[in-house]
């Protein structure tokens, strides 16, 4: 097929060349493989409706909250008054006093515990804070998280060793930036092909290769980065994960990136050549890189959801206002119907991300669930509701839901920023795992109990004896599991009726929705898998109705439960409820369809459209047009060697 000048794809040299089993095998060995606690998310999958894990509802301490509501109340005098989102969104960086202002009041160690300095705060208040920030300027939220989520005092907090604790966390908890490296420009969630190398040298370890889209890597002090040893002599090797100081000699930031939203994230392209390491950098052992970054980022997903809720209320703040104001034929926007159900779902599902979001972060904090499922689904379904929130705000706007805030100021009404929350939020769809990955990822986790014990009858490397033990074992299994399939709390009227208090809506009936509809998930999973067996991971539409149902019935139990915790309580009890019940409605109509689409799609046809796309058999149909794309490789050439670029490292004074 012939290639247009300038266009061929460049491939690494230095990539290691795998096979499509060695990737999964790779990102298999990553995966944390047992389960020491229990799993609300892990068991809805499996059929088991485990209400018990998650109500009532857990709270934090009296303490933590008091901790919290203090430092809530100094971020958010602080947003009100030193962080200008329209000049951070004008100049594309975010002002050395804005970050010198956050230095200040700690939140840079918002994660990080008192004893180096930082200001311990849990799990819910750090997200709490985050909704708050990202809520003035989606940049500023970013850094912060980047910072603490999944750069450099997540996994020493986790993996690392008292000497690395003693010497990093104290810095980051008052003053540097960290940043986490992973991606590279032909490596994203395929980590088996990690060019950049660590090669041992002494008691250090050289590092050389290209890492792309290093948030926060424009203007960090210290990175997270992971390499690949090399198997010797004395060393495992794998890839692993180091400390490196960004002023290390042969670090250099070779580009800013710019985005079509988060004007203000300092993210770019890092060369490492030739760059010393010392050995005592190295977080955990060699090979642990991997598994060290998933385990970071089971809790570290939060952050992301986190601002995807402080999106939402935005949303519903300037819907309200707008639609009560703006009058077509007579009458408020607000009360026509057609307006009236998008309000209806921004409220709603603000509602329900919020209780997915404080329900996952709680049970972070008391550690007594395994939150991996939780927290992936939370990241899942927050990033794709809030996105198509910010769609509705910006059609109930109209033109001006289009038109920029600066240019709404300029010509006299309020510059409300809708179009840019668009833009802003796009990434998280895509940011610490893209939906299709979270929808595999996610998959593996549910179907796990199911390849435990038959996983070695659909492997066609394994032999016969291993088969025939795991047929036996599997047969076992089904014959304690299938049967819990067919019948349960679900289907008795009074079940749940704590849930339907005198003079409210009737959740209950929600809850029982959830029972039933689980078994019937797992049925459908256990058939699929008898279907496709050994095929079943090529599924990946079936995989993604799959989580995608089981994302909508976490929501659903967890606005219920927080529903009832707020009545409980006292506070707003009896709206918690209504926007309970309205959201329960709106996503049982979302999950009916899903199932629906399981078995009646068009994935097989797809499948066979893509086959000629590739082929090249329906070029004609990109006649008529021209494609304004500059000349150049798909993928920049990330061979190793030294820099021949300017170094536009900018670190905060």
């Amino acid at each position: 097929m012939d290639t247009a000048p300038g266009t061929a794809a460049h491939k690494d040299p230095a990539a290691p060349k795998v096979s499509e089993r060695e990737a999964r095998e790779v990102a298999e060995a990553a995966r944390e493989q047992g389960w020491r606690k229990p799993s609300f998310a892990k068991e809805l999958f499996l059929g088991r409706f485990r209400l018990d894990l998650i109500h009532p509802h857990p709270l934090p301490t009296g303490e933590a909250t008091r901790r919290g509501e203090e430092f809530l109340s100094r971020l958010r005098r602080f947003c009100e008054t030193r962080i200008d989102g329209a000049r951070i969104e004008r100049d594309a960086r975010i002002p050395d006093d804005v970050i010198d202002g956050l230095r200040e009041l700690g939140a840079l160690g918002m994660k990080i515990d008192p004893r180096y300095g930082g200001l311990g705060l849990t799990q819910v208040y750090y997200n709490k804070a985050l909704a708050l920030v990202g809520s003035v300027s989606p940049a500023v939220g970013a850094l912060l998280s980047a910072h603490q989520s999944i750069g450099v005092p997540q996994p020493l907090k986790q993996f690392g060793t008292q000497e690395q604790k003693d010497a990093f966390l104290p810095r980051l908890a008052r003053h540097d930036i960290s940043a986490f490296l992973l991606t590279e420009p032909d490596v994203g969630s395929d980590p088996a092909r990690l060019a950049t190398t660590a090669v041992p040298d002494g008691d250090d370890y050289i590092v050389d290769g290209v890492k792309l889209w290093t948030t926060n890597g424009v203007v960090a002090d210290l990175l997270v980065v992971m390499a690949r040893v090399p198997k010797s002599d004395g060393h495992k090797g794998g890839i692993t994960a180091f400390v490196v100081e960004a002023s290390s000699e042969g670090v250099t930031v070779e580009h800013r990136n710019a985005f079509m939203g988060l004007r203000g994230l300092e993210n770019g392209v890092t060369r490492f050549h030739r760059v010393r390491v010392p050995a005592a950098n190295r977080i955990g052992p060699e090979g642990a890189g991997l598994k060290i970054a998933l385990t970071t980022l089971n809790t570290g997903r939060l952050s992301l959801p986190a601002m995807c809720v402080g999106a939402g209320k935005w949303c519903l703040k300037i819907a309200r206002e707008w639609s009560a104001e703006r009058e077509q034929w007579g009458r408020p926007v607000a009360r026509h119907e057609a307006v009236g159900a998008k309000i209806s779902f921004i409220a709603a599902t603000t509602f329900a991300l919020e209780a997915v979001l404080d329900l996952s972060s709680q049970m972070a904090d008391e550690d007594r669930n395994d939150i991996r499922i939780e927290a992936a689904l939370a990241k899942l379904y927050g990033s794709e509701m809030a996105w198509l929130m910010a769609d509705e705000l910006v059609q109930i706007r109209g033109g001006r839901g289009f038109e920029t805030a600066e240019s709404l100021a300029a010509r006299g009404e309020r510059g409300v920023p809708a179009e840019q929350l668009l833009r802003d939020l796009r990434i998280n769809r895509i940011f610490e795992g893209s939906t299709e990955i979270m929808h595999l990822l996610i998959a593996r986790e549910a179907v796990d109990a199911h390849l435990a014990v038959a996983g070695d009858i659909i492997d066609p490397d394994k032999p016969m004896a291993d088969k025939a033990r795991a047929g036996a074992n599997a047969a076992a299994f089904y014959a304690r599991w299938l049967p819990r399939l067919v019948a349960g709390p679900g289907q008795l009227p009074g079940t749940y009726g704590e849930f339907h208090p005198s003079g409210h809506p009737d959740l209950a009936a929600h809850l029982r929705y959830v029972e039933r509809t689980s078994r019937k998930l797992a049925r459908s999973t256990f058939y699929a898998m008898s279907r496709w067996q050994g095929r079943m991971e090529t599924k990946q539409g079936f995989l993604g109705r799959i989580v995608d149902i089981g994302a909508e019935l976490f929501a659903m139990s967890a606005a219920c439960v927080r529903a009832e915790h707020l009545r409980a309580g006292g506070d707003h009890g009896r709206e918690a409820y209504q926007l309970a019940d309205v959201f329960c409605r709106q996503s049982r109509l979302r999950t009916e369809e899903l199932f629906g689409r399981l078995w009646s799609n068009t994935d097989d046809i797809d499948h066979r459209i893509v086959k000629g796309v590739l082929s090249g058999t329906y070029t004609w149909l990109e006649a008529g047009i021209v494609d304004p794309s500059s000349e150049g490789p798909w993928i920049a050439d990330a061979t190793p060697g030294p820099s021949a670029r300017e170094n536009v490292h900018r670190p905060i004074p």
